[in-house]
Formats: C-alpha cells, sequence, structure tokens
C-alpha cells in the first residue's frame, strides 16, 4: 500500500491551496482578474504557485512509482522531505524578491534533487524488473 506518497502528497496538496489562496487575495486586492496588471507582488505570486504546478506532479509520480517498485522507505521519506521543504524554500524565497535568494536557490536545488534521485531509482528499478522477466527460469 503506497503510504509514504499519500503522505507527502497530501502535505503538498495542503502547500498548494495555500499557494492558490495567495494569488487570489493578491488579485482581489490589486483589482486584476487575468494577468498580473503590472503588480510586482502578484506576478511574484503567480510564479510561486506556477513553478510549484510545474515542478510537483512529475515528481510525485516518481515517488509512487518508487514506492511502488520496492524502493526503501527511507529513501522515499529522504526524496519525499527534500521535495516539501525545497518547495517551501522555494515559496518563500521567491515570494520575497525575484532575483536570487537562498529560498529559491535551495529550494530549487531540494526539488531538482529529489526529481533526479527518484527518476534514476525509477530507471534502475524498472529496468531490473524488465531484465529478471525476460530471463529463462532456470531448471
Amino acid at each position: 500500500m503506497p503510504y509514504v506518497t499519500a503522505i507527502y502528497a497530501a502535505v503538498l496538496g495542503l502547500l498548494l491551496l495555500a499557494l492558490a489562496a495567495r494569488v487570489t487575495v493578491r488579485r482581489r486586492d490589486a483589482r486584476v482578474g487575468l494577468g498580473t496588471g503590472g503588480d510586482s507582488t502578484l506576478e511574484r505570486a503567480i510564479r510561486v504557485h506556477g513553478n510549484f504546478t510545474e515542478n510537483v506532479p512529475l515528481a510525485l509520480v516518481l515517488l509512487l512509482a518508487a514506492e511502488l517498485n520496492g524502493a526503501p522507505y527511507g529513501l522515499l521519506h529522504v526524496c519525499g522531505l527534500a521535495l516539501v521543504v525545497g518547495r517551501l524554500l522555494h515559496a518563500l524565497g521567491l515570494s520575497r524578491q525575484s532575483g536570487t535568494s537562498f529560498g529559491r536557490f535551495w529550494g530549487t536545488l531540494l526539488t531538482w534533487l529529489a526529481i533526479l534521485v527518484l527518476a534514476v531509482v525509477d530507471l534502475w528499478l524498472g529496468l531490473a524488473r524488465l531484465f529478471m522477466a525476460a530471463q529463462p527460469p532456470i531448471s
């Protein structure tokens, strides 16, 4: 049962709602229905939310695939935590300023590392299962 992925998906789902709510509140305050209306705070809020939605779905698919293929629970938790912390750091960093920041740099790095590790693990486990299935039984 893939409970590890469910935990991280739930936490990230709550974070997604918080980021979406920030965009909605800022749109209301700035009276902007579509686009940014030239409001830099709204533009950053939209990009924080957008960057989250660009990275998290694939990371969760990779996490689920790794879990379903029997990756060690410790590895799943390290990657899940890296993803959550990375997304929090990125959101905080980009929300405060548009340029380079500690949060934006480390948030991106942690997110990409989680995706990279999970992609390599999934490729390894998938190929191992493929080749094991192609082996003729030993008599």
